[in-house]
């Protein structure tokens, strides 16, 4: 059976699949998508690099059609006008919607499964359980110090969805939104009043491009700042495992031996 020519409008499920060593089957992407350098190296479908449809909310379906993809990946409630759009179509899609870090990592088996590596995605999800529980082991019976994640800062977002899940994952509290509710415009006071110990940024679309003193200077912060890539938090990709590492050095620097890991990315 030939490998499957997929396109990706989700940089998520594109990450996923990169990390499935399948991003030979991907013939399509969006402009917002991270691809391995070798990416279009060696393709199953004998082309160069994926062909780039557009942004994710707003791709060239005509573009993507003329791919003749056998599946196309969406991802997250954003997307599922979009997801319905492409099978008016006639396209075989494949949409996802984590919300919590338990359906992240049932996403990695889900998405081997869309891209005909079933076996693969199991060894990712176990493996990012495995992660999980050595993690869990590091921290347990420390206090939990209390972290206030921002997704966005204009207005402040408290971080949702996976989020909660991933600081609590990393030994901390997260007391501003519950596990799988979206992300939500937050009260300065409430923050005040939750009195975190660390605060996370990780600004939608920016990467690690922000000013940790330009938020350390609110009067409602009182705590130190750390500004991590947005990748590592924002994508439900195997990447949100990095992510709950670095959370749970930056809460329990001592819970790891060598030292400055909790600089690491």
């Amino acid at each position: 059976m030939s490998a499957p020519r997929v396109v990706s409008l989700a940089p998520s499920a594109t990450a996923t699949v990169a990390a499935l060593d399948a991003a030979d089957r991907l013939v399509g992407v969006t402009a917002h998508c991270d691809l391995p350098a070798d990416a279009g190296a060696g393709s199953a479908h004998g082309a160069d690099a994926p062909t780039v449809v557009g942004g994710w909310l707003n791709p060239d379906l005509d573009r993507v059609a003329d791919l003749d993809p056998d599946v196309v990946l969406t991802s997250d409630g954003l997307q599922a006008d979009l997801a319905d759009d492409c099978r008016e179509r006639g396209l075989d899609v494949a949409h996802r919607e984590p919300a919590t870090l338990d359906d992240a990592l049932d996403g990695f088996a889900a998405r081997g499964r869309d891209v005909g590596r079933p076996e693969a995605g199991e060894r990712l999800a176990a493996d990012a359980r495995e992660r999980l529980d050595r993690v869990a082991e590091a921290v347990a019976d420390r206090p939990r110090p209390t972290a206030y994640c921002e997704e966005w800062s204009d207005p402040p977002m408290a971080a949702g969805n996976w989020v909660p899940d991933a600081v609590r994952a990393a030994g901390g509290r997260y007391p501003f939104v519950d596990p799988g509710e979206r992300s939500r415009e937050v009260d300065p006071a409430a923050v005040s009043r939750a009195d975190p110990d660390h605060v996370v940024v990780h600004v939608c679309g920016r990467g690690d491009r922000v000013d940790p003193a330009a938020v350390a200077a609110r009067d409602w912060i009182d705590a130190p700042v750390h500004v991590v890539d947005d990748s590592l938090l924002n994508q439900p990709s195997p990447a949100l495992l990095d992510g709950v590492e670095r959370l749970a050095r930056l809460l329990h620097p001592d819970a790891f031996s060598t030292p400055g890991d909790e600089d690491r990315p």
